[in-house]
């Protein structure tokens, strides 16, 4: 098998930053003048301020954490006659053998479109991570069955092309070994 190597989009991650701080900035503005975005969903000003806190520091992280991929050197995604090495996402674990997944599995959730990859162990995957990283996985194992999630939205690669790709290599790594 040719490797494949998938890089991050730079003009993805950018407008991911712009969006993040985009935020920052409105949750900032919810902290300084509370009384003006009172609604009937927020209906206290310390609701609104407590809204643009959580707001400040959760798209803080995001944009940090866009920056810091932005100026990331390492491939995306690489699939090759290994497995997939996931670079994608603040969740991402690395070396998924082909020889570990049971399943690849397209949702949806809201407009965003991820793939599941299901493996034969997955809490070696969680027992691999520590702190945030760990939880995340945790949620998506409580959520979805499996910690492992890959989007094409930090990728120079469309989700569709993303999906038929792993799924084909997949079937040809099982026609090549009828066990994995």
């Amino acid at each position: 098998m040719n490797k494949i190597e998938i890089p991050l989009s730079r003009t993805k991650l950018t407008l991911t930053i712009v969006g993040a701080f985009s935020f920052v900035f409105f949750g900032i503005v919810f902290i300084i003048n509370p009384d003006k975005f009172i609604t009937p969903f927020l209906r206290s000003p310390e609701l609104v301020r407590i809204v643009g806190i959580i707001a400040s520091l959760l798209f803080t992280i995001l944009g940090i954490y866009g920056i810091i991929k932005l100026f990331d050197k390492t491939v995306g995604l690489t699939v090759d006659e290994n497995g997939i090495t996931d670079n994608t996402n603040a969740s991402s674990v690395g070396l998924i053998k082909w020889s570990e997944i049971t399943e690849i599995k397209a949702e949806k959730v809201m407009s965003t479109k991820f793939l599941l990859i299901f493996t034969k162990n997955p809490n070696k995957f969680l027992e691999k991570k520590s702190g945030i990283k760990r939880k995340i996985l945790q949620g998506n194992m409580k959520m979805y069955g499996t910690p492992i999630s890959i989007t094409s939205t930090t990728l120079k690669y469309k989700f569709d092309d993303l999906n038929n790709l792993l799924v084909e290599k997949l079937r040809e790594q099982r026609e090549k070994k009828p066990n994995v």
